[in-house]
């Protein structure tokens, strides 16, 4: 039998009380005040047993690990695994890369993960683009040669990579294809495919968006197929959040949208026949995580709870690994302010507490100058030392869902699923998120939020700290920017491109991706194929240019 959380008080008492409360809270300065969350959720100023479900802790709360995992997908959660630190790197060429991996792990990062030159996510070698454009906002990455070279030296079968990597996934065609090269098993690779939720890139981050959404669509499916046989310590599918969360939608719909995807492409799964109980353990989700502290917490606690519902019920996985939310935190780039740019160290440490809080698995946290260029080394090491502040100094792994129990942020997390189940609702009544996202529907919502938050900022409902109060003179100058990558480097890559091309065997590669090509026309495995070209020495830009002419471009649905 359930116990309450509290012990009763008797309802007399607790009426008098709370009436002469409400008398002196009426007769006080700010009771006029309203407060609502960025998700439009009313926020009361006090909160008491009457707004928690006490009585239900077993079917609302339970104990960590076990269902329905409010409080935690592990036992032990962050007192006895900590979470990973995953600093996202992506500078100039290889080299640089390698450089600045090996100092952020040696200042306590603990994963690797890779950001590519913008032409990378848009599909492209380096030398089918503009010169000055390439390595200014991540690696340039296109051949095994240079995944070789950004990887030098980083124990690739012991350290966990997260690969920012949309269809048809050649970043990790590359790792493996240097894992072959090392001698290292599949099995021993461990890691996330961060940028595969198609979905999300067709919603809100059109530059990711390679394919046509049906071919985008096939292709995925292929790589989780794929990766649960051959790479079975890797995390094929990371369904995002943050990417809608950071074009405008509110915390709750973020959430929901994420949930909604994830089911497609459960269901997806289901389709080409592979089981619930061996593919929805390696589902993966990543999430942005705003300034609105509470909210945040609330959104992960529900958000855990949801899906294990909706895995046990909905899909009818037995096994709990099937049932946990895992997910990584990125604090929220878009809340960072040009102006008065050191505030953004401690909007990074509050969104920071609110991920652990949470729950999260792992964590990035944004460096305070991401907002003037791409991070500088000090600032990157300021990000790193915020999360060793956090767990070490500031002791926040003690204990287990430590704000769990609070009327305030139990009331909040029962309303934030509430509102979360309601956008699932109608997005299943839309067809799926498949069909929501055809129509628009998902689109319009994020673009009506985006809209409504902008006008609280405009009329100064919503404060930012620096940009509509609090403002200040500055020196445009007084901060340091991390310089463009030297030319010359620059071209000593595009020259390594064009020597690559000419020396390898061209022969091979001409039959591998004549092979990928077949496959995307039939029913063979498209992923098999990637990682057979990309061994075989077809470079990124080349993989892409034949899928895109065999299941066509990548055209996202833009809402006016």
């Amino acid at each position: 039998m359930n116990k309450p959380i509290h012990k009763p008080v008797a309802q007399t008492e607790f009426e008098q009380a709370e009436r002469r409360w409400q008398a002196a809270f009426d007769a006080s300065p700010g009771a006029a005040r309203r407060a609502a969350n960025r998700s439009g959720i009313e926020v009361k100023p006090l909160y008491t047993p009457q707004d928690a479900s006490g009585t239900r802790y077993l079917e609302t709360l339970g104990f960590p690990g076990e269902y329905p995992n409010t409080r935690g997908i592990y036992a032990s959660m962050h007192r006895g695994r900590s979470w990973t630190q995953r600093q996202l790197i992506g500078l100039g060429v290889p080299e640089d890369y390698n450089a600045r991996l090996k100092e952020l792990l040696a200042h306590g990062a603990s994963a690797v993960s890779l950001i590519p030159c913008n032409s990378v996510f848009r599909g492209y070698d380096a030398d089918e683009v503009p010169e000055e454009l390439l390595g200014t906002c991540g690696t340039v990455v296109n051949t095994v040669d240079d995944m070789t070279r950004a990887l030098a030296d980083i124990p690739i079968d012991r350290i966990s990579c997260a690969l920012n990597d949309p269809s048809p996934f050649t970043l990790l065609a590359l790792v493996l294809a240097v894992a072959k090269r090392r001698h290292i098993p599949w099995t021993r690779i461990t890691g996330t495919s961060n940028q595969s939720d198609c979905i999300s890139h067709f919603v809100a981050n059109h530059m990711f968006f390679r394919l046509a959404l049906p071919g985008a669509r096939r292709v995925l499916v292929d790589h989780i197929a794929f990766c649960n046989a051959e790479v079975p310590g890797w995390n094929p599918l990371s369904v995002v959040g943050q990417h809608m969360q950071q074009a405008g939608a509110t915390p709750a719909e973020a959430m929901a949208f994420t949930l909604a995807s994830a089911i497609q492409y459960a269901e997806d799964c289901q389709a080409r026949g592979m089981a619930p109980d061996a593919f929805l353990p390696r589902f993966t989700f990543f999430f942005d995580i705003s300034v609105s502290f509470f909210e945040e917490i609330a959104k992960f606690r529900a958000g855990r709870r949801i899906w294990a519902k909706i895995a046990r019920e909905r899909f009818g996985a037995k096994d709990p690994k099937a049932w946990r939310f895992k997910f990584h935190g990125q604090t929220s780039g878009v809340d960072l302010t040009r102006q008065q740019p050191l505030n953004n160290i401690a909007r990074v440490a509050v969104q920071a507490m609110a991920g652990i809080f949470g729950g999260l698995q792992s964590l990035h946290t944004d460096s305070y100058d991401e907002v003037l260029s791409v991070p500088t080394a000090e600032a990157a090491r300021i990000a790193v030392a915020t999360q060793n502040v956090l767990r070490e100094e500031a002791q926040l792994t003690d204990v287990i869902d430590p704000l769990g129990g609070s009327y305030y942020l139990e009331a909040l997390t029962d309303q934030m699923q509430e509102r979360i189940e309601s956008i699932i609702a109608r997005i299943d009544a839309a067809g799926g998120m498949y069909r929501a996202v055809e129509q628009g529907l998902v689109q319009r919502m994020i673009g009506d939020s985006a809209l409504a938050f902008q006008k609280r900022v405009e009329s100064g409902e919503q404060t930012i700290v620096g940009v509509n109060a609090y403002q200040a003179e500055e020196d445009a100058d007084a901060y340091s920017v991390l310089e463009y990558p030297h030319r010359e480097r620059i071209a000593a890559q595009l020259t390594r491109l064009a020597e690559y091309k000419s020396q390898r065997v061209n022969g091979a590669v001409a039959r591998a991706l004549d092979g990928l090509a077949r496959a995307a026309q039939g029913n063979a495995n498209v992923m098999a194929r990637v990682v057979e070209a990309a061994d075989a020495g077809a470079t990124h830009g080349e993989i892409c240019a034949c899928l895109r002419r065999e299941l066509g471009f990548g055209q996202p649905l833009a809402m006016v």
